[in-house]
C-alpha cells in the first residue's frame, strides 16, 4: 500500500493530517465530550481528556513492528522524512480536531460549555501512531506546546529505540510533563519476538532508555502491555519484576493488549486477557517488587497503575474529577 492510499484509509478513519503529522478524535474523547466518562488518564493524573489532542509528527514510521500494534506495522518504514515544522504541525493539527469534533457542537448531548471545553488544547498526548522520537524537531516542538497559552501537561510515549533523543530533549530542556516507555519483554528473545525490532542494537538501545529515566528531571512511566499467552509467564513475571526494580520509573501502568486493528490479523483474540486477569498478574508482579505499591486501577480500561514508594511526584499532576 502507498503513502497515498495510506492516508486515504487513515483520514476514512477519522484522521486529521498536516503533511506526515496526524491527529485523531479517540472514543474517550467523544464520550468525554458526551459526559459519558473519561479516559485514565484523568482518573490517574488529572489531565483534560475533554480537550486532549492525541497527536503524531510522523504517522507511518517507527522503527519497532510489534505484532500487539492496532495501526498497519507491515507499512512503517524506519527512514523517517524531516516531516513539517512544529508551528505547522500545531496551528494545522488544532484546526483539524476542530473539524473532527465539530458535529459535537449540534448535539443534543453536548452542553455548549462542554463542546467549548473540546476545543481548548489543555492536554497533548504525543503517542498516535508512528514513533515521536524518530522526528528531528520533536525538542522545538515541545517547547513550542510548552509555551502555548492553555497548556496543561504534555505526554509522550516512545518504543525506548531512539536515546539519543530523550537525551536530547533533556538537554535542550524540551522534556515532557511526562514520559512514558513502552514495554512488552524482559529480556531480548522475547523483546524481539514481539517487537520484530531487526536493528543489531535494539535491545541494547531500549536498556539504554530504560537506565536513562532514574535520572530525567521529568516524571516517567513505564507502559508493560500485557499480551496473555505471549509474555505472562512465571519466568516472564520474575524477569519484569527485576527488570522494573532496576529502571524505578515513577509509575508503571500494567495494561491489557486490546484486539484492535491491524493486531487482529496477527493475534487471536485469546491473547486480549480481562481485566481479573490483568489485575492478578500486577499483583504477583508487586510480590517481587518491594519499591512499588498498587495505587489505582480502572476497570473499563483493563488497566493498573503501580507507583514507586519513593516518588517525589503527586500521582495527580492537577487534582479535578
Amino acid at each position: 500500500m502507498d503513502k497515498k492510499a495510506l492516508l486515504a484509509d487513515f483520514e476514512h478513519k477519522k484522521y486529521g493530517f498536516v503533511d506526515d503529522a496526524s491527529i485523531q478524535v479517540c472514543e474517550w474523547n467523544k464520550k468525554a465530550l458526551r459526559g459519558e466518562g473519561k479516559c485514565y488518564k484523568q482518573d490517574f493524573y488529572g489531565v483534560h481528556c475533554v480537550s486532549c489532542h492525541q497527536m503524531t509528527p510522523l504517522t507511518f514510521w517507527c522503527n519497532n513492528s510489534c505484532i500487539f500494534c492496532w495501526r498497519p506495522k507491515e507499512y512503517m518504514k524506519t527512514n523517517a522524512p524531516k516531516g513539517a515544522a512544529p508551528k505547522e504541525i500545531i496551528e494545522g493539527l488544532i484546526k483539524r480536531r476542530a473539524k473532527l469534533i465539530s458535529g459535537f457542537g449540534g448535539h443534543e448531548g453536548v452542553p455548549k460549555e462542554k463542546f467549548a471545553e473540546g476545543l481548548e488544547q489543555r492536554h497533548w498526548a504525543i503517542s498516535l501512531s508512528g514513533e515521536p522520537t524518530l522526528y528531528k524537531e520533536l525538542p522545538k516542538l515541545v517547547r513550542q506546546l510548552k509555551e502555548r497559552k492553555g497548556t496543561e501537561t504534555i505526554f509522550i510515549v516512545t518504543n525506548g529505540q531512539n536515546p539519543s533523543m530523550i537525551m536530547k530533549m533533556w538537554k535542550e530542556d524540551s522534556l515532557p510533563t511526562q514520559l512514558y516507555v513502552s514495554m512488552v519483554a524482559p529480556r531480548e528473545e522475547l523483546y524481539r519476538k514481539i517487537t520484530c525490532n531487526r536493528e543489531k542494537s535494539g535491545w541494547k538501545n531500549y536498556l539504554k532508555s530504560l537506565s536513562s529515566l532514574a535520572l530525567l528531571p521529568t516524571r516517567s512511566v513505564i507502559r508493560l502491555t500485557l499480551i496473555k499467552g505471549k509474555n505472562d509467564s512465571p519466568k516472564d513475571i520474575e524477569e519484569f519484576a527485576e527488570l522494573l526494580e532496576a529502571v524505578q520509573s515513577d509509575f508503571v501502568e500494567v495494561k491489557a493488549y486490546m484486539w484492535l486493528g491491524f493486531s487482529r490479523k496477527r493475534l487471536a483474540e485469546e491473547n486480549m486477557p480481562y481485566h481479573e486477569y490483568v489485575k492478578e498478574f500486577a499483583g504477583k508482579l508487586l510480590l517481587k517488587m518491594p519499591s512499588y505499591h498498587l495505587e489505582a486501577e480502572k476497570t473499563d480500561s483493563r488497566i493498573l497503575l503501580l507507583k514507586k514508594n519513593s516518588s517525589k511526584y503527586k500521582t495527580k499532576i492537577i487534582d479535578r474529577d
